[in-house]
């Protein structure tokens, strides 16, 4: 694999959740620095073997905001 892709949103709380597209990696950090770590990690423990292990990580920052229109 070339590249695993992580969703990232903030949390209420100023933390970090990381969810990878198409894998079951779900890891949090309290800053962003100890997401990268985190998310280091979390990929390292999910596959088997290095070969197996992507070529690098995207994290992707996801920002959603409702809007009231009435």
């Amino acid at each position: 694999m070339k590249e695993l892709v992580f969703h990232v949103t903030q949390e209420s709380d100023g933390g970090y959740c990381a969810k990878a597209v198409g894998e079951g990696i779900i890891t949090q950090g309290d800053t962003w620095e100890e997401l990268r770590e985190m998310v280091l990690d979390a990929t390292r423990g999910y596959y088997d073997t290095a070969e197996e292990l992507p070529e690098q990580i995207r994290l992707e920052l996801v920002h959603s905001e409702v809007l009231a229109v009435a």
